[in-house]
């Protein structure tokens, strides 16, 4: 294969020599540019076009923040890793917003190096093979996913909150998350983004909402995702009606690519219209006997409102065979095949809700994380014009 083209970006030439030292053992890497400022970086990036550029933050003049901005708009298929000194949350943000692809906390090793650099080129280029673009034409194809279940506590808002992320950074298009947990929803907590107005306030202005409107009430997640928050008491909740949340999701397809609804796990009036309108439905359970009694009563619930069965999409989350059931009895009982898997990791999981920062970006070498990029992508092929048959249990654990 042809080797990854890298530029170096440090004002310190003995770090610019060391990484360069580093990168040499690679077979795969070819260091072709250095810049000692974030002025250089953004002049020799346009002109050369490299593959990955290591741009270290702390530059006089022109900051490597800045530049990652400047690179990420002018040359959008160039990847940006960030390199610091610190490792601090709020460093994490300001380059992911920037632009960039990963984040190096130096010092770092050669392999670790390498590594990244490999990882951020080859699902950079997985990406590129996987989406289908916008028509010529350029009209908005707009997709609708309401992520479901019939049983709390299966890690619903996990996927969701996640999966917008994975679909805003991976697809380069426009990507909205509604928190339709109307009385409990945790989409704002778990995405860290501050609230100020919610999903109860815009619809106080239901007789002029349009899209423009709607958009003023979206929250900017710093991957670029925009989130209309649930309301803030649960009392609001009530004040919510299915014909706000119709007008609301066909506003949306307006100006969105992807619409990702979270749920509460209930069949009320705006979550059933929130599946009406769906283009399909991820529907979670975990592999207990309860979840597994209410997901199937859920399928029961579905099948009567004539939902196709390709709506509808099984996902299980936790997924793990060593509590006693297996996955082709769980199959049987729902009558369903499973569509995707996701690993129990809750480690991952859990400190990931604890900072605020959604783990397919900060924790993408973990099998969970995998699990619901390769979930955005195969939804991607399916409702872009494509299909796969590549099972996910295979691609995920083989």
């Amino acid at each position: 294969m042809e080797k990854i083209k890298v530029m170096i970006v440090d004002d310190s030439y003995e770090t610019r020599n060391n990484i360069r030292q580093l990168l040499s053992f690679s077979r795969d890497i070819k260091v072709t540019a250095e810049a000692a400022s974030g002025e250089e970086a953004i002049m020799l990036a346009g002109e050369l076009s490299p593959d990955v550029v290591l741009m270290d933050i702390n530059m006089p003049g022109i900051d490597g923040i800045k530049a990652t901005e400047e690179i990420s708009l002018s040359v959008p298929d160039t990847i940006v890793i960030i390199m610091s000194v610190q490792g601090e949350t709020e460093y994490v943000r300001m380059a992911m917003a920037a632009g960039a692809r990963d984040y190096l906390c130096k010092p770092f090793g050669g392999d670790e190096l390498c590594e990244t650099i490999t990882k951020a080129y080859e699902n950079e280029k997985k990406r590129r093979e996987k989406i289908t673009p916008l028509s010529a034409k350029g009209e908005m194809k707009s997709r609708v996913i309401t992520v479901f279940s019939t049983k709390g506590g299966v890690g619903k808002t996990t996927i969701a909150c996640n999966l917008a992320v994975s679909l805003a950074r991976s697809s380069k298009r426009r990507v909205a998350l509604v928190d339709l947990d109307l009385q409990f929803g945790d989409v704002a907590i778990m995405l860290n983004v501050s609230v100020k107005n919610t999903i109860s306030d815009l619809v106080k202005e239901f007789a002029q909402m349009d899209a423009s409107l709607i958009d003023e009430y979206m929250v900017t997640h710093f991957s670029g995702l925009k989130v209309l928050p649930a309301p803030v008491k649960p009392e609001y909740a009530e004040y919510i009606t299915a014909n706000h949340v119709e007008r609301i999701i066909n506003e949306l397809r307006e100006t969105y690519n992807y619409i990702i609804i979270d749920t509460s796990a209930n069949f009320h009036e705006p979550v059933l219209t929130s599946m009406d309108l769906s283009d399909k439905i991820l529907l979670v359970s975990t592999l207990d006997l309860p979840t597994i009694k209410n997901v199937k009563a859920g399928l029961d619930v579905m099948d009567t409102l004539n939902y196709s069965p390709e709506k509808i999409h099984l996902v299980l989350n936790k997924a793990s065979e060593q509590f006693g059931i297996k996955y082709k009895d769980f199959e049987s009982t729902l009558h369903k095949q499973i569509w995707s898997y996701v690993p129990e990791d809750s480690q991952t999981v859990v400190t990931s809700a604890n900072k605020g920062f959604p783990f397919v970006m900060t924790r993408t070498e973990t099998k969970v994380a995998k699990a619901i990029i390769d979930m955005g992508y195969e939804l991607m092929k399916e409702m872009d014009g494509g299909s796969s048959k590549k099972s996910p249990l295979r691609k995920l654990f083989g």
